[in-house]
């Protein structure tokens, strides 16, 4: 689509039911609210998102068109395995798990979230772990909060497959919940524990349970992330990283100020093949940058962004990159 002819914010043709949710309860643009009805390309290609990326794989090659999945799937394992050596293999390169951890003996890490809870709670934390938070977060506070999401978090293979296998079936419809319940279910979190006296959520929380599955065996930590695999299949699409994970809020938060962004930096290249949206698992954080709406440059701005780099991978137009803030420029 040309920069020029950028469709005005509503100038959606119609809503589905699997639409995901704005805070306030108001719904995100969906795959065919981003396309112009007057867009006769667009309106042959909606609904041809099935296989979102296989333009970009005919563009690009199989590789290019999956580089930054590939990187992330290589991050979120690789930081596992750095946790499951010790437990499976003897080897205590990394002693604890995402909550809080020692790295070589030397390097505290503490997840700031944990850190709120602990906190709540009225369990003022050891200097360890203040010194492990400060770095977590000013890594976070660079690189983008909901960063953790996408290349750390290992529950995200887990609904990434959720929403792969909802697009090969077709499934359609679905009830998603707003996404500010996120928002409410962080404070509750932090309300338990203070009621509590305890990191109460840490109790259920699915990130959690899957380490102690893999360390202890799956019991309980199976019925959390089996529950959660069927939740966003059946029920709704991205529904537990995109509207009721209490983390990804929090990170969600984070991210605002961060200076690592993805630009849509060839947005006049874009045909509309919708593939983006497809596939993004925040999909409302597009529209702004790619069709104008709202903002003059083709950052996405949105703390929401989890800079997973997916739209970057599907689009054969190479519409988006990674870049930073501070470069705002069209190319």
């Amino acid at each position: 689509m040309n920069a020029s002819a950028r469709p005005p914010a509503g100038s959606a043709a119609s809503r589905g039911n699997d639409v995901p949710q704005q805070p306030g309860g108001l719904s995100a643009p969906s795959v065919e609210d981003a396309v112009p009805a007057t867009s006769v390309r667009g309106a042959a290609r909606r609904g041809a998102v099935a296989r979102p990326g296989a333009e970009a794989v005919a563009a690009k090659g199989w590789l290019r068109a999956h580089k930054w999945l590939l990187l992330r799937r290589l991050s979120q394992s690789g930081i596992l395995a750095l946790f499951l050596a010790g437990p499976w293999l003897g080897w205590w390169i990394v002693k604890g798990n995402l909550s809080s951890s020692l790295t070589l003996g030397v390097l505290p890490l503490t997840d700031p979230f944990v850190l709120a809870q602990s906190i709540a709670a009225g369990q003022w934390p050891y200097r360890e772990a203040l010194t492990g938070a400060g770095i977590v977060l000013a890594v976070y506070l660079l690189v983008g909060g909901r960063v953790f999401c996408s290349w750390v978090c290992p529950m995200n293979i887990v609904t990434d497959a959720a929403a792969w296998l909802r697009r090969r079936l077709g499934l359609k419809g679905g009830k998603v919940p707003a996404a500010a319940t996120r928002y409410w279910l962080l404070g509750f979190v932090l309300v338990a524990a203070a009621l509590t006296g305890s990191l109460a959520w840490e109790w259920v929380n699915p990130v959690s349970m899957l380490h102690r599955g893999l360390v202890f065996g799956f019991g309980l930590a199976w019925g959390i992330v089996g529950g959660v695999f069927l939740y966003d299949l059946l029920i709704a699409p991205r529904g537990w990283c995109g509207h009721l994970c209490p983390q990804g809020a929090f990170y969600g938060l984070l991210g605002r100020s961060a200076g690592v962004r993805v630009s849509a930096a060839r947005r006049s290249a874009c045909n509309d093949c919708m593939d983006c949206f497809a596939v993004c698992p925040e999909p409302q954080v597009i529209r702004p940058a790619l069709k104008g709406v709202g903002q003059d440059h083709p950052l996405i701005l949105a703390g929401d962004c989890t800079t997973c780099g997916r739209c970057v991978d599907v689009c054969a137009q190479h519409v988006f990159r990674i870049t930073t803030r501070f470069n705002r420029s069209e190319s």
